[in-house]
């Protein structure tokens, strides 16, 4: 029996998570269904808009993303905290970019004066939103409801376009992080969809790639920050230079169809997390096979059950010891 989400997601353990969506009765997201010809290609523009619009609106942030052609994976961010700091205005605004909201949250953000109880009845609906807005099940179904309703009338059908519930892992630590970002990143290089990484139509990496180019990153990503410090900014705790590195090997390694060595000494973000070369390359190219709902290492894991009260399943579980 799958686990129920309020236990999958808890911003105490982490706020990482890798989310993928599956279409259902042999759907299409995009691509060309090879049975009648048909191109869906165009399919991945809306996903990607989309996707990239509710992250300017939710408290949340997209660190990986790869659309395919029945799933699409992203690896999200969830900020709890930013979004404690919105006004009941701020809050009223987002919501509103997605949903038109009550009567009364309109007239709060008309303005002018207001009876005490249209306040008080905006300022309440503003507590419900803001908690949406950090809520992960709330950002997938607003990415995949419209898709689905979209792609039906495309479609001249009716029904459900995805299954009924979204694959969700919590990622644990620095490693599971960056491992199950690779192994999004690299899906079209790996399904063969793509020559490489940065030729991979709407994915995160290609779009971090052409950020570079204009010597900035990517303002709708998550951005990289460095290595762990003090006083650390909120982003991904990497070097760019690192990732972009470490995905253009193992990226020339997986188009190759074989397992190979990535560097004698490793990486540097390889050697600051411990992670050997063999054990890379297998996670980087067998995540969802190799991982359950929680993914991390020995020391995160254990520490995960013995807080939740769980029996550790090594096999399901245990990300590069």
């Amino acid at each position: 029996m799958p686990m129920p989400r309020s236990q999958q997601v808890c911003l105490d353990d982490t706020p990482y998570y890798h989310c993928v969506a599956r279409c259902v009765r042999r759907a299409f997201l995009c691509g060309e269904d090879p049975f009648t010809g048909t191109s869906y290609e165009h399919r991945r523009g809306w996903v990607e808009s989309r996707l990239l619009f509710l992250a300017s609106v939710f408290s949340i942030d997209i660190c990986a993303y790869a659309v395919m052609t029945n799933h699409l994976h992203v690896v999200l961010h969830i900020d709890s905290e930013k979004a404690k700091h919105w006004t009941v205005f701020e809050v009223l605004e987002r919501w509103n970019r997605i949903h038109k909201g009550t009567t009364f949250t309109q007239q709060y953000l008309a303005g002018g004066s207001l009876p005490a109880y249209v306040i008080a009845l905006a300022e309440a609906a503003a507590e419900t939103y803001r908690e949406r807005l950090t809520d992960l099940s709330w950002f997938m179904k607003e990415l995949n409801e419209p898709i689905a309703r979209r792609a039906n009338l495309e479609d001249e059908c009716t029904g459900h376009f995805w299954e009924g519930r979204f694959k969700s892992q919590a990622l644990l630590d620095e490693a599971a992080l960056m491992a199950c970002m690779a192994y999004v990143d690299l899906n079209p290089v790996r399904s063969g969809i793509s020559d490489t990484p940065e030729s991979s139509d709407f994915t995160s990496i290609k779009k971090r790639v052409a950020a570079t180019k204009g010597k900035y990153q990517a303002k709708a990503l998550y951005p990289f920050v460095g290595n762990p410090q003090k006083d650390m900014p909120s982003g991904l705790p990497f070097k760019l230079v690192d990732y972009l590195e470490l995905i253009d090997m193992t990226g020339r390694i997986v188009k190759e169809g074989k397992k190979g060595s990535i560097d004698a000494s490793l990486l540097p973000i390889l050697q600051r997390l411990n992670i050997s070369s063999d054990n890379w390359l297998c996670i980087a190219t067998e995540f969802e096979a190799r991982t359950g709902s929680v993914v991390g290492q020995e020391l995160s894991i254990d520490h995960y059950c013995e807080l939740h009260n769980r029996q550790c399943n090594r096999k399901s579980t245990q990300l590069l010891a």
